[in-house]
Formats: C-alpha cells, sequence, structure tokens
C-alpha cells in the first residue's frame, strides 16, 4: 500500500450524500481505502464543515455516527499553528480552506490530493486530481 491521498471534502461529502453524478467515483475511492488499496487521509476540519453541511440530510446522531466512521476508516490531519500560519501567509490560493487541504496533505506526505476543484488547487505543492482519474488510476 504504497499511495498515499487526502480526500477533498467535496469528494467525502459526494459519498456521504450520495451525489449523483459523482457518487460512484467516490465510492470507489472510499472502498480502497478500506480495502488498504491506497492509504486515505482527511484534515481534520473536514469533519466540523462535514457536521455543518449535512445538517439537513441526517440528525445529529446519524451525522455523528456517518463521521466516526469516516475517521475509524481514514487518518486524519490536524490542523495545528504551524498550518494555518502557513496557510494563511500562502497567495497562491484564493480559498483559504483549500490551502488548509494542501497543508494538510504536504504533512501527511500525500501522493495526490484528490478533489472536484483542482483548479482551486494550482498553487498546491501536491499535485490534484479528479475521482474519475483516481480511480483510472487504480484500475492501472
Amino acid at each position: 500500500m504504497g499511495m498515499r491521498i487526502l480526500i477533498d471534502t467535496n469528494v467525502l461529502l459526494d459519498y456521504l450524500l450520495s451525489r449523483e453524478p459523482f457518487f460512484a467515483a467516490s465510492r470507489k475511492i472510499v472502498e480502497a481505502c478500506a480495502k488498504e488499496e491506497v492509504s486515505g487521509c482527511i484534515a481534520a476540519h473536514s469533519i466540523s464543515n462535514m457536521f455543518y453541511i449535512m445538517r439537513k440530510a441526517f440528525g445529529t446522531q446519524e451525522r455523528r455516527k456517518l463521521l466516526a466512521g469516516l475517521c475509524d476508516l481514514f487518518d486524519v490531519e490536524g490542523i495545528d499553528k504551524a498550518k494555518i500560519m502557513d496557510a494563511l501567509q500562502n497567495e497562491d490560493f484564493a480559498d483559504f480552506e483549500d490551502c488548509l487541504q494542501s497543508e494538510c496533505a504536504i504533512v501527511y506526505r500525500a501522493d495526490y490530493i484528490v478533489t472536484r476543484n483542482c483548479d482551486d488547487f494550482k498553487g498546491s505543492q501536491v499535485p490534484t486530481m479528479e475521482p474519475e482519474q483516481f480511480c483510472a488510476l487504480l484500475q492501472e
């Protein structure tokens, strides 16, 4: 299991909320991590963001259970002062949250950030890949 990926919040939400037409690729990525074909990581702040975003689809207890399941399945890269300061000083990103994702991917030593918003990560040191692209890579 050599490849390491950081999975962006939007891909995780595609999986948890069964969002079409993105669900199939997000499911394949989650399954590849569950089967330990790939080491997957999520940024800690993704948990709080998803807890809030999912409030219309799931009750509090359901959200807690779903997100705890993700934390069991994936490595979780924390946010600390150093990552926040690096992100605040990084002017290559228009979106601060995406910059934090990138900072987490760097520390995790991810080979790729899997996201549906590759354009938002042009300033990232870690290359990005769309979920469908990553699924194709898995099949090679």
